[in-house]
């Protein structure tokens, strides 16, 4: 530390830490035991001090003493406002998170040992001498996060704390050379389908069926920096499948493009439609027949239109990839921890995995956090994640003057250079409700005229996209709509952000939302049991305690969630049972909009749930928490994208069956409806269903179609919605080949307790626990965190009429011999459910009782 905030810890001064490369302070901090882990309790409000302190990282780098090579330090990420010396000199001053920065370091470096120190100034002092100078502009935060090029994030959100960090936050290397370099290699890839074999060229393609190749042209663009005083030509060879091409830079040039046409490439794809073939785009600099430098990255080859067209409902959203259009099925990703030098490659695997397990086909880089890392796009890339991509701007004025203008620039300039190869990457995007925050926050006032940042989105970015990676979609804003003159949340052009629901109105709402795209919606839900117990203690396991509240950002959120549960669940009795009913209903509610929205198709192009993960452990919309674990809402997600959905949806007065079909093959069979009455169980017994109406019909969905079928009103309409429930039966139409649909909510139908038989067993990798219904319950969870932090459940939210059964099987090294013993996993609370108690919840070895498979008939 070199200079310590007013709160700083005493004797800090005196601190010299060994850091790793890449770190922050706060991390380097923690490891040495002079942090408490600010994840934890209230610990969060202990190291406001660091972010407000200056700190220096100091090392040595050797240097052999040859001068006749140009030496540069690279420096791949400065977190933020940095002064960077040499040997004693100041060398760069740096003001941008997100950006590469070159230091020449030639004419100061000597013989053997050199100095190299980084010192990282009070970024939030920086920013308020620049929000000083140009004025206070709006802002959804009290911290001054848009007059630095920094993570809005990092200064605090509403579902992440407030740790301003420092640090070189990415590698920091050492280059040298003599002749020359590459400075830039900018791959251009256009990619055109080719026709099915006939027509003219062969016969067309099936209904649905896809095509696998196509031709394309890579037009790589290259720029070289010479050594001074270095002469002479340079030899550019690119190398991509087989093919080669080369030519000659003259002396003095230090531009080039080189053209590769190919013939018959394999088509990349979305893992949901095909698969992610990727070659390996090679640029070699030489001299004299010597290579100088050598960049080499993977491509892949894929044709990619965001078709946004006025039709009869307004303006389009359309992605389409390789000419056939799809529905989005997608989630925001923010930073996957707070800290994001930490991230490991493994972590970002497991994220990415757990996306596409979800039946997840995209995801959005939200505006708030960072530009990801190469190994996130790689991933990607390899695992058919299409990827959108938000400029670093969110919810916020931002200024367009001075020194931050030139700083988003290098920022672009850098980014899309360093992220264009990826195939995965399909739009650049300008901002994060910073348009829709002109318009309806109550910002035009207090801008009184003056510029809040729609230069950079509706100029300087669209332009920069055109000229460094003009084969991809750039887009304004989430939400907007395609014209500046109509309001940017309109849900009949381009796309939508939904947050009327969840802020002020139930989840039912979605329904009234007809919108062409929805860029963003969700409802809050608590981590898993073993997250929320490792950061809590039992003591403030209380929705009124601090520690609690210090891990529930969103304004009112505890309110929200109360309210939220009100509409539709009965009262929770005590904390755990708040916590799964919470969970729980965070599922319905985001199951209920997807389905929604995927009932709207092809109107209705694409849903991105907020969000996918956390950056530590909280209260939030994610469905998965900040420990890595599954909530019930993953599952929720999970079962309501994938490819080939069933739902039941109010149409006016009437109910219809909706098929949708996202596969690449025609969907037909026949379904039954009825509805059933449930009738109330005797005191000891099991309840029972009689049917009052059936209806059969057959169906057939073409391939990427929807059809619906309005149900006949002598089958729909009930007198008795307390009672009633209608199935829906056919094969593949989800958990036991059937989906349920309720009249009336939970929290007026349940009159008496849930009761279910419950055994477990040991199997090879974990436990199963099968689970029989007594009664209709609704939204089985099997809290398996609770025994093993580690484990895994196959299904949650599983809901059973009388008589039917489900069989759990949960991934866990603990097994029956832990100290929780087998039959710990089926009991209450591990097991949950709608309406269940503790004593609901019995084992089936001790019954006698026997439950007949057939229709509505206990003995």
């Amino acid at each position: 530390m070199t200079a310590p905030a007013p709160d700083a810890p005493s004797g800090a001064m005196g601190w010299r830490l060994a850091a790793p490369v890449p770190s922050v302070v706060h991390t380097v901090l923690i490891d040495h035991g002079h942090l408490p882990d600010p994840y934890v309790g209230q610990n969060e409000e202990s190291q406001h001090w660091v972010g407000r302190s200056e700190w220096e990282y100091s090392t040595t780098f050797d240097h052999d003493g040859n001068d006749d090579r140009r030496t540069e330090l690279v420096f791949h990420g400065l977190d933020t406002i940095a002064v960077i010396r040499v040997n004693g000199q100041d060398l760069a001053h740096t003001h941008n998170q997100h950006r590469s920065y070159v230091v020449d370091v030639t004419d100061v470096v000597r013989p053997g040992a050199n100095d190299l120190a980084m010192t990282f100034k009070n970024v939030r002092g920086y920013a308020e001498q620049i929000r000083a100078s140009v004025g206070e502009l709006p802002n959804g935060n009290p911290e001054p996060f848009q007059y630095v090029r920094k993570s809005a994030c990092n200064f605090g959100w509403d579902w992440g704390p407030n740790l301003v960090t420092a640090g070189p936050w990415k590698p920091v290397g050492i280059r040298r050379y003599e002749t020359a370099r590459l400075q830039s290699v900018r791959p251009s890839v256009t990619t055109t389908v080719a026709p099915g074999p006939g027509s003219d060229h062969g016969q067309r393609r099936g209904p649905g069926e896809l095509p696998t190749n196509g031709h394309a042209r890579v037009e790589v663009d290259v720029e070289v920096l010479r050594a001074p005083g270095a002469s002479g030509e340079l030899g550019l060879t690119v190398a991509l499948l087989g093919k080669t091409e080369s030519l000659t830079l003259p002396q003095g040039s230090r531009k080039a493009r080189v053209v590769i046409d190919l013939e018959d490439v394999e088509l990349w794809w979305p893992h949901d439609m095909g698969a992610q073939p990727l070659s390996v785009l090679t640029v070699t600099l030489d001299a004299e027949g010597h290579d100088l430098d050598v960049w080499s990255k993977s491509i892949g080859f894929r044709q990619f239109e965001l078709k946004t067209e006025r039709d009869e409902a307004g303006t389009s959203f359309v992605f389409a990839v390789n000419g056939t259009d799809i529905f989005v099925k997608g989630a925001n990703w923010i930073p996957d921890d707070c800290f994001p030098s930490r991230i490991s490659d493994r972590q970002l695997r497991q994220r990415l995995s757990q996306a596409t397990a979800a039946n997840m086909n995209l995801l959005r880089v939200w505006g708030g956090g960072v530009y990801e890392s190469d190994t996130f796009y790689e991933l990607c890339d390899r695992m058919g994640i299409l990827v959108w991509q938000d400029f670093l701007f969110a919810c916020a004025g931002y200024p367009e003057d001075g020194p931050l203008y030139e700083e988003v620039a290098a920022e672009v300039r850098d980014n899309v250079a360093r992220l264009m190869n990826h195939p995965s990457l399909v739009l650049w995007n300008g901002n994060n409700e910073c348009v829709w925050g002109f318009w309806d926050w109550d910002w035009k006032p207090r801008l009184d005229g003056r510029n809040w940042g729609w230069r950079y989105y509706s100029e300087l970015l669209p332009a920069l996209v055109a000229e460094l990676d003009p084969t991809r979609p750039y887009w304004n804003g989430s939400p907007y709509s395609g014209d500046p003159g109509l309001h940017p949340n309109d849900p009949s052009h381009g796309n939508t952000h939904i947050w009327d629901v969840w802020n002020q109105k139930d989840y039912s709402h979605y329904a009234e939302w007809n919108a062409r795209f929805v860029s963003e919606f969700g409802f809050q839900g608590p981590p898993n049991w073993s997250t929320l117990t490792s950061v809590l203690e039992a003591a403030d396991l209380d929705l009124e305690s601090s520690a609690f509240l210090q891990h529930q950002k969103a304004e009112d959120g505890t309110g929200k969630l109360q309210r939220g549960l009100a509409a539709h669940l009965p009262d929770p009795a005590n904390f755990q049972e708040w916590h799964f009913l919470t969970q729980v209903n965070q599922a319905r509610a985001v199951r209920f909009g997807i389905e929604h929205f995927r009932a709207g198709w092809p109107v209705c192009a694409g849903s991105i749930v907020w969000q996918l993960n956390d950056c530590w452990p909280v209260t939030s919309w994610a469905a998965i928490d900040g420990h890595g674990q599954l909530k019930p809402l993953w599952y929720a997600i999970r079962d309501a994208y994938r490819p080939r959905l069933a739902t039941i949806q109010r149409r006016g007065d009437l109910l219809a069956v909706v098929l949708v079909n996202d596969s690449a093959e025609a969907w037909s069979g026949t379904i039954t409806v009825e509805r059933l009455s449930s009738t109330a169980p005797p005191a000891a017994g099991p309840q029972g269903t009689r049917k009052e109406a059936s209806h059969q019909f057959a169906f057939e969905v073409a391939p990427r179609d929807k059809t619906e079928i309005d149900l006949p009103a002598e089958v729909h309409e009930t007198g008795h919605p307390l009672s009633d429930v209608l199935v829906a039966r056919g094969e593949g139409l989800g958990h036991g080949d059937r989906i349920l649909y309720f009249y009336a909510e939970d929290k007026d139908r349940i009159k008496e307790p849930a009761r279910v038989m419950a055994r477990a067993s040991e199997v090879p990798g974990g436990i199963e626990v099968t689970v029989t219904a007594e009664t209709i319950v609704r939204d089985l969870v099997l809290q398996a965190d609770r025994l093993d932090p580690e484990a895994t459940v196959s299904e949650q939210c599983v809901s059973l009429l009388p008589g039917e059964s489900h069989t759990f099987r949960i991934s866990s090294v603990v097994g029956g011999t832990g100290a929780h013993g087998l039959d710990a996993w089926w009991q209450y609370p591990v097991l949950q459910g709608i309406g269940i108690h503790a004593g609901s919840i019995l084992p089936s070895t001790e019954y006698s009782r026997t439950i007949s498979t057939k229709e509505g008939t206990h003995q």
